[in-house]
């Protein structure tokens, strides 16, 4: 009886001892799974902490490049806005100066008179016939041309560059038109008065 206690004993020992050893081997294996989960837990964590830091940082950056091209479209609306008030106020004023040019200006009227007093001055008592027609009369006329010409010549160039430069309205190009053919036509009828193509002065014995 005694042997078979002892051998009872022996394999009690013995099953401890295993049950030992498989529980040590089994606990590093628990501890790295724990170990492995705190670590994903701590990444799931950073990685959400970290979303919606980019998420801001993306945001900020589309609400700047919005804020950017808004500026850029504000700009571009208020240059062509001010470029066309300006090509509208330019082609009313070609057309005002065509007008004026074939019509006369009061400028025109005063340079006249003035070379009007000018020939009866240099002619009195002595001049001949021919000579206060030429200084009383022709400078007279002379001079009102001239000043017409200068008007029609700038209506002209206002017109022109009007035209020339894109983007205007179809009015602002009508009224531009107008502009160059009313200073075209002052300018040709200037020209042909000053050298005397349309009517010649008259003749002292005629």
């Amino acid at each position: 009886m005694p042997r078979m206690d002892t051998k009872t004993t022996t394999e009690k020992t013995g099953e401890t001892a295993d049950a030992a050893a498989t529980a040590e081997a089994a606990a590093p294996v628990e501890e790295k799974a724990a170990i492995a989960l705190d670590k994903q837990d701590a990444k799931q964590a950073e990685e959400q902490e970290t979303e919606p830091a980019a998420a801001l940082t993306d945001a900020d950056a589309d609400e700047a490049e919005d804020g950017d091209e808004d500026d850029e479209l504000l700009a571009e609306a208020a240059a062509p806005s001010s470029a066309g008030i300006g090509g509208a106020a330019a082609a009313v004023v070609s057309a005002a100066l065509g007008a004026v040019a074939l019509t006369g200006t009061w400028t025109g009227k005063v340079v006249s008179e003035r070379e009007t007093l000018l020939g009866q001055i240099k002619t009195s008592g002595s001049g001949t016939p021919a000579q206060q027609i030429s200084e009383i009369y022709g400078d007279a006329w002379h001079s009102t041309a001239l000043v017409n010409g200068v008007f029609a010549l700038i209506a002209l160039l206002v017109a022109v560059l009007v035209l020339v430069l894109p983007g205007r309205p179809a009015w602002v190009r009508s009224v531009a038109v107008a502009g160059a053919v009313l200073g075209g036509l002052g300018l040709l009828l200037s020209v042909g008065t000053y050298f005397d193509l349309f009517l010649s002065l008259p003749t002292a014995g005629s």
